[in-house]
C-alpha cells in the first residue's frame, strides 16, 4: 500500500498530511488570522504560501518530488513529457522529470521578448502526452493559461499536479470548464486541521480561516 492509498483515520490521504506538515515546518505556509497578509492581487488573506522555500530543504524537496512521481506513475502511466509552469514550478518539474526519466519543458507566462520569442521552452513534439507540474493553485488562471499554451502547441495534456491548493470554488469551476484534471499533494482543509492539531492556531481561528476561503475577494 503506497502513501496515496494509505488513509488517515479522518479519511485524509497520508501524503496530504505529510506535505502539509512539511510546509508548516519550513514556514513555506504561514497562517496569521489576526494580522492579515496582502497578496499581489490586493486580496487580504490570513494565509501566505511560498513554496519556493521547499527548494532550500533537501528532505522536503525530495518528499515533494517523490510524491509527484508516485502520483504520476499511478494515474498517468502513458505520460511522455513533464511540463513546469514558470517560474515557481520549473525546479519541481525538473526534479519530477528526472525521477521519471522523462524529457522536460517549461511554459512562460508570456512569450520571450527576443530571439525565437518562445512561450514553451525545451524540445517537444506535437501529440506528446504531457503532465503539467504547478506549485500553487489559487484561482487557476495562470495555470490554465499554461495548459492552453501546451494545447495550442499540439500537446495532449493529461492533467495537472500541484503541491498545494486553497480549494477555491472558482478554481474548481475554471478547471472543470477547461476540461483539465487537477491533483494536488495537499490542500487548505488538511492544512488548517493540522495547524489546529499542532497548536499553531487557536480553535477560534478555524472559523475565520474557513470564512476567508469561501469569499477571499471581500475578506478583510
Amino acid at each position: 500500500m503506497n502513501d496515496f492509498e494509505n488513509k488517515s483515520a479522518a479519511g485524509v490521504p497520508a501524503t496530504a498530511t505529510k506535505i502539509a506538515s512539511a510546509l508548516l515546518q519550513i514556514n513555506a505556509i504561514k497562517l496569521s488570522p489576526a494580522n492579515l497578509f496582502t497578496w499581489a492581487s490586493g486580496w487580504r488573506s490570513p494565509i501566505y504560501c511560498d513554496n519556493r522555500r521547499i527548494l532550500s530543504h533537501p528532505a522536503v524537496r525530495d518528499g515533494v518530488r517523490d510524491a509527484f512521481a508516485e502520483l504520476i506513475r499511478a494515474k498517468y502511466p502513458s505520460v511522455e513529457l513533464i511540463a513546469g509552469v514558470a517560474t515557481g514550478a520549473i525546479a519541481h518539474g525538473v526534479l519530477v522529470a528526472q525521477a521519471l526519466n522523462l524529457p522536460f519543458v517549461y511554459v512562460r507566462s508570456a512569450p520571450k521578448g527576443h530571439g525565437l520569442e518562445n512561450l514553451i521552452e525545451g524540445e517537444y513534439a506535437a501529440g506528446q502526452r504531457v503532465v503539467v507540474i504547478e506549485d500553487l493553485i489559487s484561482t487557476g488562471g495562470s495555470s490554465l493559461k499554461a495548459v492552453e499554451a501546451l494545447r495550442d502547441a499540439g500537446l495532449d495534456v493529461l492533467g495537472m499536479a500541484a503541491i498545494f491548493t486553497y480549494g477555491f470554488d472558482t478554481a474548481a469551476q475554471n478547471f472543470a470548464a477547461a476540461g483539465v484534471t487537477l491533483d494536488t499533494l495537499s490542500d487548505y482543509p488538511t492544512l488548517v486541521a493540522l495547524a489546529e492539531q499542532q497548536g499553531r492556531i487557536a480553535a477560534t481561528d478555524v472559523e475565520t480561516l474557513k470564512k476567508w476561503r469561501t469569499d477571499p475577494a471581500s475578506f478583510n
